[in-house]
């Protein structure tokens, strides 16, 4: 029994937007090869896990991944070794939406965004998924927009109605951010706004942490720690931020701010299958090849929580208790500081995966011969 036996049965789930074309703010690049439905993206997803063994299970999104024959899709992701995972609804980009959607002030929009996500529950029994991902665009630009206490207790309405459908394996991942699309006021700003909502409802609604959707220097392991205490951490988006919301490969920007977070994961048990916590991306790959991207991304975490397992919690207890400062920083140091990359390479190595899946992935020829075959039709990209 070593400290790495913690990893088995950890996995991340991809979503399938990354493998479309999409991209932060501007310009969206297109590449040879890239999904032109929701089959070609389950496809693409399966090539992360069949090379990492840490992917098994692909995020779809409505409309853009809408299909007629969801049993069918089901049994399509089945075939490659994966599993549909949540199911994330969409509410922005109908131009009902210009002024909110679950918050609208006029009852007739709310309806209309509340049987969107009936219809994402009745596809979430199609498909075997238990987890419905809210994130909310609604906000306001301009004081006195709207009435800031009004669009609350429109929210909490509608969230009502659409918890109060859920079945008994069935929960609420409500996200937050804290600005964006609307500069005035999100309507679920911080993670407090969506703990409050969460609470109010049940216990079958949690809460959805993006790495990117904070304020700069606000410390995300506390929020993390502070929602495992409460048993309403959900799940995660994970991503990498410079300034904001930037969605590029986890870890990227700030490789000790993710060990830092699986470090409280650890802590709290939480990175076992059995805690509940879906550990996600959400991420656009732009300029980068988007399944090399994908598999670059799980490593990062795989990596991280590896380093968090190292952490000797016996001496570190013991250093907080005795208030010696340095000593504890240093246990904590002396993990982060650990090259696992020859570790985990071999546990690959030992479970028929190969020891660099990037390396393998391009080696493989997928690349050159879905670029061949993925000729014509309209590739999938920002609302496809």
């Amino acid at each position: 029994m070593t400290a790495l036996d913690g990893l088995d049965g950890f996995g991340v789930e991809v979503p399938s937007w990354a493998y479309g074309n999409s991209g932060t703010r501007f310009k969206v690049f297109t590449q040879p090869g890239v999904p032109r439905n929701p089959y070609e993206k389950i496809a693409d997803a399966a090539q992360v896990h069949r090379l990492t063994g840490l992917a098994p299970r692909v995020s779809l999104h409505i409309p853009w991944d809408a299909v007629d024959d969801w049993s069918d899709l089901r049994e399509h992701a089945s075939k490659l070794g994966v599993r549909l995972g949540a199911i994330n609804s969409n509410l922005f980009q109908e131009d009902d939406y210009k002024l909110g959607s679950l918050c609208h002030p006029d009852p007739a929009v709310r309806d209309h965004a509340v049987r969107h996500h009936l219809r994402c529950i009745e596809i979430m029994r199609e498909t075997g998924s238990t987890d419905l991902k809210i994130w909310l665009p609604d906000g306001l630009n301009y004081p006195g927009q709207d009435s800031l206490r009004g669009r609350q207790d429109r929210l909490a309405e509608s969230l009502r109605r659409i918890y109060h459908a859920l079945g008994d394996d069935q929960r609420i991942l409500l996200e937050y951010k804290f600005f964006e699309p609307y500069f005035y006021s999100m309507d679920i700003p911080d993670w407090g706004t969506s703990l409050l909502h969460c609470l109010a409802l049940g216990e079958k609604a949690t809460v959805v942490l993006d790495t990117g959707h904070h304020a700069p220097g606000t410390n995300i392991e506390f929020i993390v720690m502070q929602l495992l205490r409460q048993g309403r951490l959900g799940a995660f988006d994970f991503n990498s931020r410079f300034y904001a919301d930037d969605d590029l490969i986890v870890g990227a920007a700030d490789p000790f701010q993710l060990f830092r977070i699986m470090s409280e994961i650890v802590a709290a048990g939480a990175h076992l299958p059995s805690s509940g916590v879906n550990f996600m991306l959400d991420q656009c790959h732009n300029i980068e090849e988007k399944i090399p991207a994908q598999i670059r991304s799980v490593l990062n975490v795989e990596q991280a929580l590896a380093k968090a397992l190292l952490i000797d919690q016996e001496a570190l207890a013991t250093a907080q208790r005795e208030g010696d400062v340095l000593a504890a920083n240093e246990i904590l140091m002396a993990a982060y500081e650990t090259d696992v990359r020859a570790a985990l390479a071999d546990r690959r190595e030992a479970r028929g995966l190969p020891r660099d899946p990037v390396k393998a992935f391009k080696a493989s020829g997928y690349a050159s011969s879905v670029a061949a075959e993925r000729v014509g039709g309209t590739q999938a990209g920002w609302g496809a």
